[in-house]
């Protein structure tokens, strides 16, 4: 009995276990079902073990009937390929209320755990007519939670809610209702400059009501007075920031628009004490009217910079004697205006008695005349008796 042509080996004809075994292999072909894993079996899933040999697998669980990680291939191929990565789960509860429950809550306070969490709260009701403010004081970056809550009588569903920082409009805030009573939240960091400012919170009605959180660095105080002092003397200005520690201080001289900085390192006519975090001193030796003006202290934050103006006035010594001066001055002239009347009435006086006296000689004179001219028809008559 012959083999079948193209069955023969190089020695002779195929044993029959080899051809059966064939027979086999041609069926499981034709169905298109291949006999081996895979997952061993296919080259490129060696060449991308080897080439992703250095990482790790980052998987989220979602909890279903089967375990993936267990039951599908592509599970398998993942963990093998990012072996060497750390593994990171996030798992939301699903009865958590829904202040808590975003996925970007969790997010950024795992990014920022490190920081502290200012919590701040501002309560309206629908019948307000003016606006709430607050003003948060915030010195370093921290984890921000506002919340606005406000009472309203109707549903609450009728209510709209808006979050924004300035005029720009915010995204990912939260809402909750509690019977009559409507919260919204809004959750963030603020680490930069850039970050500080007003945030409102807004709820549309029949009546927009609002409530705004104002952001802003410490403040700085000085003296609020002008500091008064004379040419030659020393003085001392002061800058304080209360519960804070600014990181840096700087002193800027002004006798007009232009604040130009102080530098004690170039000129020994000034000194900075620096002994406390939370204030500055700058003290100025042998003043003289030029240095008089405004001086600021600038302090610079972590999230922003505050500054305080100290007012100087330089005198010198002659001024304290103006008022007593200006008081000689016009002592001596009510002095000489009373001399000058008193000689003016005197002489008034003495011209007047001189015109007394003048009349008074000229009456004895006339009265003189005419004793004279009675006298003489008198001497006539005796006469011409006496004949």
């Amino acid at each position: 009995m012959r083999a079948p042509s193209g069955l023969l080996g190089p020695r002779g004809p195929l044993p029959l276990a080899l051809l059966c075994l064939l027979a086999a292999a041609r069926g499981s072909l034709a169905e298109g079902q291949p006999s081996v894993s895979p997952l061993t079996s296919l080259p490129i899933e060696e060449e991308r073990i080897t080439k992703y040999s250095n990482l790790s697998l980052e998987s989220h669980n979602i909890p279903p009937t089967v375990s993936p990680l267990t039951s599908l291939p592509i599970e398998e191929e993942r963990i093998t390929k990012y072996s060497n990565l750390s593994l990171e789960s996030h798992n939301i509860p699903p009865t958590a209320s829904p202040l808590t429950s975003l996925p970007i809550r969790g997010e950024m306070m795992t990014k920022y755990s490190n920081l502290s969490l200012e919590s701040h709260n501002i309560s309206l009701t629908e019948h307000s007519n003016v606006p709430v403010e607050k003003n948060i004081t915030l010195e370093r970056p921290s984890n921000i939670e506002l919340t606005c809550q406000i009472t309203i009588s109707r549903g609450v569903n009728s209510v709209n809610v808006t979050w924004k920082k300035g005029d720009e409009l915010l995204e990912n805030y939260l809402t909750n209702a509690t019977g009559c009573i409507l919260y919204a939240q809004y959750m963030f960091t603020i680490i930069n400059s850039k970050q500080m400012g007003s945030y409102s919170c807004f709820f549309g009605g029949e009546k927009e009501q609002r409530g705004t959180f104002n952001f802003k660095v410490p403040e700085i105080h000085g003296k609020n007075k002008p500091l008064i002092t004379y040419v030659g003397d020393s003085t001392v200005l002061m800058c304080k920031c209360q519960h804070c520690s600014p990181l840096h201080w700087t002193w800027y001289h002004s006798n007009g628009s232009v604040q130009v900085p102080i530098d004690v390192q170039m000129s020994e006519k000034y000194a900075i004490n620096r002994t406390n975090a939370n204030e500055t001193r700058l003290k100025i030796m042998q003043l003289t009217e030029d240095n008089q003006g405004s001086y600021w202290c600038h302090a610079v934050f972590q999230l922003g910079e505050s500054e305080e103006r100290v007012q100087l006035v330089v005198l010198s010594y002659l001024v304290p004697l103006k008022p007593f001066l200006g008081i000689v001055v016009e002592v001596a002239i009510l002095v000489a205006v009373i001399l000058l009347c008193e000689t003016y009435t005197q002489k008034k006086k003495k011209h007047i008695d001189d015109g007394k006296e003048f009349e008074q000689v000229e009456q004895l004179k006339s009265d003189d005349t005419n004793g004279v001219e009675n006298n003489a028809p008198r001497h006539r008559k005796n006469e011409s008796v006496s004949q």
